[in-house]
């Protein structure tokens, strides 16, 4: 259970809870701090140099390029989505660059982005009403309650994804990112644009992404 002082700081940054499913119940998700853009850039940690295994060597060139053009202060893990892969595949992959381990999940992407519903990202969108995903590096902000229980904005730092929290792009759990789909189905449903992902992903990419941390989001093919 968490106490009255714990929710208080969990909701300054907009987070009215700070567990979202029973298993979880007893952690508790980490402050948001957004990182200053217009500061000096800080002294940087030590980076990856090897690509870490089951990661595209150019899409992690890109996601590290990503990492010092927008000047991102947390950098001690990163997010990189690989949409070249079908949604059936693990292609949400956390990346300690500390030490290279990795960890993926599956994620979901926008019906406007598949509209026959194949299972492939086809394009991308930053367009009002596209319901698409959209391509490039974003940062995590803050957590809120929504539809989906406790979820969180992210904010699009590049010309194709710019329009990512006027749009109400975020990372929220869905009933049709869960696993048991793919058995059902053979890939995941489709979300209005937004990084939906099975409730268990979902907390350990808000655990570990928390703080203004990027994501990195492609396809190269």
């Amino acid at each position: 259970m968490i106490d009255r002082r714990e929710m208080l700081r969990l909701g300054a940054y907009g987070a009215a809870g700070a567990v979202i499913s029973t298993a979880a119940a007893s952690q508790v998700l980490p402050t948001i701090v957004s990182p200053s853009f217009t500061s000096p850039l800080p002294a940087l940690r030590p980076t990856l140099n090897a690509t870490p295994a089951g990661i595209d060597p150019m899409l992690f060139g890109k996601a590290k390029a990503a990492l010092d053009q927008h000047r991102i202060a947390a950098r001690d893990t990163i997010g990189i989505v690989d949409f070249s892969r079908p949604s059936h595949e693990p292609r949400f992959f956390l990346v300690n660059m500390m030490d290279g381990s990795v960890e993926s999940h599956l994620v979901a992407h926008g019906r406007g982005s598949d509209p026959d519903h194949s299972g492939f990202v086809e394009q991308f969108s930053n367009d009002f009403g596209s319901h698409a995903t959209s391509n490039g590096t974003y940062t995590t902000a803050d957590y809120y309650q929504g539809k989906y229980g406790l979820s969180m904005r992210v904010k699009g730092l590049d010309w194709s994804n710019y329009n990512a929290e006027p749009r109400a792009i975020v990372i929220h759990n869905a009933w049709y990112a869960e696993p048991q789909m793919l058995s059902a189905h053979g890939k995941l449903g489709r979300s209005e644009g937004c990084f939906a992902m099975s409730r268990k992903s979902q907390f350990e990419v808000m655990s570990k992404l928390a703080g203004g941390r990027m994501i990195y989001a492609d396809k190269l093919a």
